[in-house]
């Protein structure tokens, strides 16, 4: 692309995955996460491992929520284009600790507004999250529903971030785009994720937790499918709106809800295991079921996602023997 490209939360997965795929199309990729230990730091360091054997990436390691060590970045790679995935994850956990969501995905998303601003970012996409949805009833879930009412700490921060994203738009003709994500699955993936812990107690023999009985859909998108609409929003900024604002938010997912229960058949298939099932009413926090409407998206950028969740467990499954050795 002949651009320098900053990815925040390199080490996570999507932020691995879109830089590995930019860095085989010979991107000059920039990383910068702060390597928590929100879950396991070795698969973090994994997936770095990867990406620093291209040439083309240069990693930094770094809190978003340190406004100099931002700048700093800005200061010494002068990114055109920015892609911030890093961000406190977890619906559950912002129940037990929500000052690191204000930190991590407000301050800190406010500091890569500031620096983007004073040094000229080209493009800013960032991660929301189908989160903002809450538990409306309306399906699929459309970009013209009201979001005004969130159900966890989590989605509250998202929103503020579609928010501060659209101000600064607004105030600094920053172009702007936001994509709420919708459930997404794959190797290398994020261990408090549900696929990945039901995997490790299977494994393990002990019982998995269902909530709701099991009465639960998801729009599950397979990694591949998510960082092919990424690479294709990055290299588009959005045109000005009839308020003459370069902002712009999209949904990405796979449009086709699964079950949880027959999520967990495939899974059990896949890994060639029985699940020990643990039945529980629902969680605070969290919702019945996510479902992403993304005709805009489709037409905007001819996006459509071609991963089943036949396809996305057994990949995963694979992944995991070999990871673990199993």
């Amino acid at each position: 692309m002949g651009k320098t490209v900053l990815v925040t939360g390199a080490a996570g997965f999507i932020g691995f995955y879109l830089s590995k795929a930019l860095l085989e199309q010979d991107g000059l990729v920039v990383g910068f996460d702060n390597c928590n230990d929100y879950y396991d730091p070795l698969l973090k360091e994994a997936r770095l491992e990867i990406l620093r054997g291209y040439d083309r990436f240069t990693f930094v390691k770094g809190d978003l929520a340190d406004a100099n060590a931002v700048d700093g970045l800005f200061e010494k790679f002068k990114p055109t284009i920015v892609v911030n995935l890093a961000a406190q994850a977890g619906v559950r956990y912002s129940i037990d600790h929500p000052r690191t969501y204000i930190e991590s995905n407000i301050i800190g998303f406010f500091n890569i507004l500031e620096a983007s601003r004073y040094y000229g970012t080209e493009h800013l996409v960032y991660a929301s999250s189908s989160s903002v949805y809450g538990n409306q009833q309306k399906t699929p879930f459309s970009t013209d529903d009201d979001v005004s009412r969130p159900i966890s700490l989590y989605a509250a921060t998202k929103k503020t971030d579609e928010l501060m994203a659209y101000a600064y738009s607004h105030l600094y003709g920053i172009p702007t785009t936001g994509l709420r994500f919708f459930t997404v699955y794959g190797p290398y993936g994020r261990p408090d994720m549900a696929y990945f812990k039901f995997t490790n107690k299977i494994m393990c023999g002990e019982p998995i937790q269902i909530y709701n009985n099991g009465d639960m859909l998801r729009d599950f998108t397979y990694i591949d499918d998510i960082v092919k609409g990424i690479m294709s929003v990055m290299v588009r900024p959005p045109k000005p709106d009839d308020m003459d604002v370069r902002h712009k938010v999209y949904n990405i997912g796979n449009n086709k809800p699964e079950n949880l229960l027959y999520f967990v058949e495939v899974l059990e298939k896949c890994i060639g295991r029985e699940a020990i099932k643990e039945f529980l009413p629902m969680q605070p926090g969290d919702v019945y079921q996510t479902y992403a409407d993304i005709d805009e998206f489709m037409r905007d950028f001819s996006f459509k996602p071609s991963t089943t969740i036949e396809q996305g467990l057994a990949r995963f499954a694979e992944w995991y023997k070999e990871y673990y050795k199993l």
